[in-house]
Order: structure tokens, then C-alpha cells, then sequence
């Protein structure tokens, strides 16, 4: 099969986690192609193992077995030192929880990725993604003193502020009240049209979901291929 158009090939994903009562199955055998440009919705009951599928796309998680492969390299083939790499080069993350670091400012949390890039014009960067969020006027600003949506749009900013061909969403609206987070949806596929980034959105808003391009239905560690012909 040609994947040269895929920015996501997954091939026939497991993990298996242990526990007091045995071992348990968290992905049971899970293959998604994601083309690059793409924006697909992943949906599902929580438990069903959404989160879980990120985290293997973005190299937090190791499968048990299978192939995961993500603009081109193989990710099982790579260390923990070559992975947070290729995450900072390739991948942006937004979670429902912001995960900006406390004592840094704003432009601190935005620059901080670029940073450690070595990339000299780290901070003209990271307060340009700031404007893009219209958030130019918080530059010198703690998480503590941003609202939620605020806090919400410096973790996008920080997310696209390299231009990554992929960007992860899990849940980013989940901790904000409904016009903010319909604001943070607005900003999220402007910036993913701008950069003509993959996009992968975990939500439980059906509406929101049929923004992207595909949804993608998982149950129980699997994709339900009944509910992805009915979405078709």
C-alpha cells in the first residue's frame, strides 16, 4: 500500500496494560490511515480507549505491538530522547487541562518549545502565535492570572507555534464554558487551515465532530466499523 499521502498509518494496534485483576486490554488491534491535510474526529464512550490512541499518535504511549508510523517514521523504532524530538519538530498537543508551566509567563510557555529547539528568534515567534490568539495583550501574564479560555489559547498557541504537520486535540474545550470553547474550536481550525496541518480531534460534541472531515467511531478498544459506514 502507498502511504506517502498518510501523515498517520496505524497497523494493527494492541495495549495491553497489567492490573491487580490481570492483565487488560486497552487497544485490541486498531489500523487507521490519516491523510496529511486531513481533520478527522475520533468519538467514542469515554473508556473507549480515545485518549489512549493519542498518545500512541504522538509517541507517550508504546504499543504492545503493531506498526505506528507518522509522517513517514516509524515510531516504535525510535528512543525516548528521539521521540520528545520528533515531537517537538513534527507534532503539536492541546489537552483539556492547558499543561502550561506556572512560573512561566504567557510568552515563556509559547517560546519554551522553540527554545529548545535553538532557534534564535524563539520569542518574536511565540508572541506572533500569541497574536494569532489575540492574546498580544497577555504576553507578560502567568497561567494564574489567565482565564480558563485564556490559558486554553496560549496552550494553542504553544501547540502551533512551530507549524507541526500534525496537530493533537484531546478534549480542548472539555474545562471551559460553552461560547469559550466555541471560540477555541474557531481559532483551532483556522489555524489548522492556515498551515494545512493534520488534525486530530478527540471530542464528545457530535457537532463539533462533523466539522472535521471524518469521524472516526471506537468502542471498546477497537474501531467500530458499523459506525463508520453510517457516518459514510
Amino acid at each position: 500500500m502507498n502511504t506517502d499521502g498518510n501523515m498517520i498509518d496505524l497497523n494493527d494496534v494492541h495495549l495491553t496494560l497489567p492490573s491487580e485483576a490481570g492483565p487488560v486490554d486497552i487497544l485490541r488491534g486498531v489500523g487507521l490511515s490519516v491523510a496529511k491535510g486531513e481533520a478527522v474526529g475520533l468519538v467514542g464512550p469515554s473508556g473507549s480507549g480515545k485518549s489512549t490512541l493519542m498518545a500512541i499518535m504522538a509517541g507517550l504511549e508504546r504499543p504492545s505491538s503493531g506498526g505506528v508510523r507518522v509522517d513517514g517514521h516509524s515510531l516504535e523504532t525510535l528512543s525516548e530522547d528521539d521521540l520528545a524530538r520528533f515531537r517537538r519538530d513534527h507534532m503539536g498537543i492541546v489537552f483539556q487541562s492547558f499543561h502550561l508551566i506556572p512560573t512561566m509567563t504567557a510568552l515563556e510557555n509559547v517560546a519554551m518549545p522553540l527554545e529548545f529547539a535553538g532557534l534564535d528568534d524563539a520569542f518574536d515567534r511565540a508572541e506572533a502565535a500569541l497574536g494569532e490568539v489575540a492574546l498580544e495583550h497577555r504576553l507578560t501574564h502567568y497561567p494564574s492570572q489567565l482565564s480558563g479560555g485564556e490559558q486554553q489559547r496560549v496552550a494553542l498557541a504553544r501547540a502551533v507555534v512551530g507549524r507541526p504537520g500534525l496537530l493533537l486535540a484531546d478534549e480542548p474545550t472539555g474545562n471551559l464554558d460553552g461560547a469559550t470553547g466555541a471560540a477555541i474550536i474557531e481559532l483551532m481550525f483556522g489555524l489548522h487551515r492556515v498551515a494545512n496541518s493534520t488534525l486530530i480531534l478527540i471530542t464528545h460534541d457530535p457537532a463539533l465532530a462533523q466539522r472535521c472531515d471524518r469521524i472516526v467511531h471506537m468502542r471498546d478498544g477497537r474501531l467500530d466499523d458499523t459506525l463508520q459506514m453510517a457516518a459514510d
